[in-house]
């Protein structure tokens, strides 16, 4: 089997966007169009993915730095036949070369592997749609059923303009023809420019048969000109995440008001109120409940977890049984275990809470480690920055810390402590003792409020 590069063409500017940043770096479900379409090409196990770049390309490069691709300029920018000779003195003769374009980002890769299966030494494989206003595309001209050419809209007479059939511009080409192919290609046309879909007319000429494919779904291979196309997309990619989540046994109180912005796993009997955000990778487990207005950044929630309305929750491990909300904030690196509360207007931040563990009401939990059991009382702080390092606090299992106390780090609050309501500690307290610290109740007699003259 031959090995398959994937070359994707990223160089356009994109200039209906109406933005200085280049096209393929706007986001659609929280990633950019590129990325989007070498994750697609990913899962087609390619030997190699070529990024053809041009307008903004140390912006591009930069900005998708993780991506394991290379990378090929295209400068100056004189079409797609031109920017696709830029990368296939890459590409050895035995490969087949699959054509991508990095402002199409909703192509599936079941459609990609078909297109890809029909290439051979004797055939392209070509995706092809059926559009109602097919404007701006270049038609697909076939006699008696086979594909004789591809012509552009600028370039078509008024009855092939009729013609509803359009190119995709996928395309899967053996590696040797196409290097040939692209030689031949010549600007002889409306904008000046190499066109790949030139290739087509040469390759029936040699004797190539193109075999065509069609998408699961029209707006897989619809590609992105502007921000009204953008927002169309990223509707409709919404409107396939929540069915699939559906079908999957999610309750969506309205499919239309949940934004998945990642990659989301969930169980059986899950519950999704309006207005919430998965954002990353998020694992949900059987029968939690999530309710309105929440975020969730990379993060896994424990089965049966109940999480109220308007939390935000980033980068923590939530456990089963868990009860989180309204208004609390779970911040990176925190663990619940089984059965915590978090209540309203709680913030946890890199910190592990123990089975059974409450923190309620108007608290601040930082780079600290508590108990089983423990109770922390409304108002409680843990002092854990001093203007230069942060420092960690202990509580210990069944620990009960009383409202608007502070905790100042680094402190260890043994197992069993008690600790007053208004207490200020800052040294280690002996377990199964009650520890407090105020200043002495004193009444002024005979004082009076000042008031204004």
């Amino acid at each position: 089997m031959s090995p398959l590069v994937v070359v994707i063409l990223a160089a356009g500017q994109g200039k209906r966007m109406k933005s200085s940043r280049p096209k393929v770096l706007h986001r659609l479900a929280g990633r950019t169009l590129l990325e989007h379409v070498v994750a697609a090409a990913r899962t087609i196990s390619p030997a190699k993915i070529i990024v053809v770049h041009g307008h903004g390309g140390d912006r591009v490069r930069s900005a998708l730095s993780h991506l394991e691709v290379e990378w090929v300029e295209q400068s100056p920018q004189l079409g797609t036949g031109h920017a696709v000779s830029q990368a296939v003195p890459r590409v050895a003769d035995e490969s087949v070369v699959l054509v991508l374009y990095g402002d199409v980002p909703l192509v599936n890769p079941v459609t990609l592997e078909e297109v890809v299966a029909r290439a051979s030494e004797e055939t392209i494989g070509l995706l092809t749609v059926e559009l109602s206003d097919p404007t701006g595309y270049g038609r697909i001209l076939r006699h008696q059923g086979r594909v004789t050419r591809i012509v552009e809209e600028g370039d078509a007479t008024p009855a092939e303009r009729e013609v509803g059939e359009v190119n995709t511009g996928i395309l899967a080409v053996p590696a040797a023809r196409l290097r040939g192919w692209l030689a031949m290609l010549e600007a002889d046309n409306a904008q000046g420019e190499y066109y790949l879909t030139d290739v087509t007319g040469l390759a029936v000429r040699d004797g190539m048969t193109i075999e065509t494919a069609a998408p699961l779904a029209t707006e897989e291979v619809l590609g992105i000109n502007d921000r009204v196309q953008l927002a169309e997309l990223e509707r409709y990619f919404q409107r396939r995440e929540a069915r699939r989540l559906m079908y999957e046994g999610v309750s969506l109180a309205d499919p239309a008001r949940l934004d998945v912005r990642g990659e989301v796993v969930a169980g059986r009997d899950v519950s999704i109120d309006v207005n919430v955000i998965l954002e990353g990778r998020v694992v949900i487990g059987d029968e939690v409940v999530i309710g309105p207005n929440t975020i969730i950044h990379n993060a896994q929630i424990g089965p049966r977890t109940e999480i109220l309305a308007n939390c935000v929750i980033d980068g923590a491990i939530i456990g089963a049984e868990c009860r989180i909300g309204p208004y609390s904030r779970i911040r990176p690196e925190t663990e619940l275990a089984t059965g915590v509360h978090v209540g309203n207007f709680v913030e946890i931040k890199k910190s592990r809470l123990g089975d059974g563990s409450k923190v309620n009401h108007l608290s601040y939990v930082g780079d600290s480690e508590v108990g089983r059991r423990a109770n922390v009382g409304a108002g409680t702080i843990t002092c854990n920055y001093d203007g230069a390092n942060k420092h960690r606090t202990v509580i210990g299992d069944d620990a009960f810390i009383g409202s608007g106390s502070q905790l100042v780090a680094p402190v260890h609050v043994a197992a069993g402590s008690t600790i007053g309501a208004g207490s200020t500690i800052t040294k280690d307290t002996p377990a199964g003792e009650l520890t407090l610290s105020r200043a002495r109740q004193t009444t002024i007699r005979g004082w009076r409020r000042p008031v204004k003259k």
